[in-house]
């Protein structure tokens, strides 16, 4: 599959932006509270163990702190601050990069000999100028070491901020595992670490330059990264074009769906964005704070999370309820429905359900002891989950939790014996899996709902061009477009399967209407 260049070298710049400011904003902090640490032992102990601690929790628990704390400054001072995207990216890893560089500028800067701050009170300099021309140039190639640290600690990270609505190399990392698209995989792997080596190499240069007395190497190094940055800062070609940016959660069908979307958008005269690999809490908002303009979510998702129910309504009484819900909390307009649903759907390997005859839930409540129940990372912490618990009593013997791609795997490598997959994959019918029946209707129905933020619902034209993919995409039509992605043989890209799923509903409209 060939490399799409203009989002490489796109997502590779935001990337720099991110990295550069996160590691500029921690040498900002770090370097003032290492002076003080060094003059003051409490000081020390609480800034030391301070870093230490963040670097316990892992970088995406990190990020994802950042959003409810963001979310309720948001609520106080308004737009000025974003929950999701730039700021709480730059925050998590300008605190991820604090601690590499605190640790050796104290270190460095208590190393520096006796002798020589003693010489230097002996010709009279002052603090400043003993800590300038004295101390500082002693520590540096400590302090450097740190820095390199922490600058490759930080490029690597930045890969998560895809999570919280950033654009960086993440998204191709994340949107290849969910599609097993690997080249996408290397792809953001080699960007992200070529990126890496590259910054600590000509951090390196510095360094070496400091310790040798090298002021060219210094200044050529210097230049370089200040280059690389410009080069990230430099303004991208403007266009004409009003731009619309399109959300996408983090499977496959998000993906075709965004791509379908950007396809229609585009024939009607806009220039698109996406903003892919996002998880249902924080895609819903930045539809709300109009971060995203356009995305398809599902009827129960909202419903339970946004929402807050635990009850059940009849379909056309929850999409009319779950309308008015959203106009009124957030000015979002639902499109409407695309014509299909894409429900949890328990499923079962084929000789299992036949060898112990499972048809339903009511029948796995008796195997459930032995069984090792596998879900997508978000289903165990949904309200589904504790609605379908109340409705059957079932008491596995294992759950584990695994990415939508890799549970499916898991199901048939043996890992997992019954999982909670999704009712319009693919992968239920190319792997022959039995969806078990829900009698209780503990699930609540789950319509793919078309949804438009405050600004692009008032835009006339966006919702005319939207509104012919309502009650158009049948259920079997998403799930071959699904599988073209997700086979292992002869496997379609996103938008690859968006252009054909976009000729089939197309042809489909032309034979209702010759």
């Amino acid at each position: 599959m060939p490399i799409d260049w203009p989002r490489l070298t796109d997502l590779l710049a935001q990337h720099v932006q991110l990295s550069f400011a996160a590691l500029g904003l921690a040498l900002v902090i770090a370097l003032p509270l290492a002076i003080w640490s060094v003059r003051n032992r409490t000081v020390a102990g609480i800034t030391l163990g301070f870093a230490s601690l963040v670097q316990t929790i892992p970088a995406l628990a990190l990020l994802a702190l950042f959003f409810p704390l963001l979310l309720a400054l948001s609520a106080l001072f308004g737009d000025a601050i974003s929950p999701l995207g730039f700021l709480p990216s730059l925050l998590a890893l300008t605190l991820y990069a604090l601690l590499p560089i605190l640790r050796n500028a104290v270190t460095g800067l208590r190393s520096v000999e006796p002798a020589m701050v003693e010489a230097a009170d002996g010709v009279g300099m002052t603090g400043l100028q003993k800590l300038w021309l004295v101390e500082a140039p002693l520590a540096s190639t400590t302090i450097m070491a740190g820095v390199r640290t922490a600058a490759v600690w930080t490029i690597g990270a930045a890969t998560l901020s895809t999570t919280v609505g950033q654009p960086s190399l993440g998204d191709l990392i994340f949107a290849g595992l969910q599609t097993q698209n690997w080249t996408l995989v290397l792809e953001g792997c080699l960007a992200a670490a070529g990126l890496a080596i590259t910054v600590d190499l000509l951090l390196g240069l510095i360094e070496s330059g400091i310790a040798h007395r090298r002021h060219a190497r210094i200044w050529g190094a210097a230049i370089a990264l200040a280059l690389g940055l410009a080069l990230a800062l430099w303004p991208a070609p403007q266009t004409d074009r009003p731009v619309v940016t399109i959300g996408a959660k983090r499977f496959s069908e998000q993906y075709i769906l965004a791509r379908l979307i950007g396809r229609r958008l585009e024939a009607a005269g806009y220039a698109v964005r996406y903003r892919e690999g996002l998880g249902s809490a924080v895609v819903y908002r930045a539809l709300a704070s109009d971060e995203v303009q356009v995305y398809v979510d599902y009827a129960g998702t909202i419903w339970t999370n946004e929402m807050q129910r635990q009850d059940s309504k009849p379909r056309p009484q929850m999409l009319a309820e779950i309308a008015r819900w959203a106009q009124t909390q957030h000015g979002v307009r639902l499109i409407g429905p695309l014509g299909f649903e894409n429900t949890y759907a328990f499923a079962v390997r084929p000789d299992d359900a036949k060898r112990l005859n499972l048809r339903s839930l009511d029948d796995v409540v008796r195997v459930a002891p032995d069984f090792v129940f596998g879900t997508d990372v978000e289903f165990l912490e949904r309200p589904e989950w504790q609605m379908v618990q109340k409705a059957y009593p079932l008491r596995f013997k294992a759950r584990r939790a695994f990415e939508p791609t890799f549970m499916y795997r898991a199901l048939s490598l043996g890992e997992a014996d019954i999982i909670s997959a999704f009712s319009s994959d693919g992968r239920i019918a190319a792997n022959g899996l039995v969806v078990l029946a829900d009698p209780k209707g503990a699930v609540p129905s789950y319509d793919a709902i078309l949804l438009a933020s405050r600004s692009a619902a008032a835009d006339p034209r966006l919702i005319a061009a939207l509104e012919p993919l309502v009650g158009a995409i049948p259920v079997e039509k998403m799930r071959e477009a699904n599988y073209r992605v997700d086979r292992d043989a002869d496997k379609q890209s996103p938008s690859d399967s968006a252009i054909w799923l976009d000729r089939a509903i197309s042809a489909k409209t032309e034979d209702k209407n010759p």
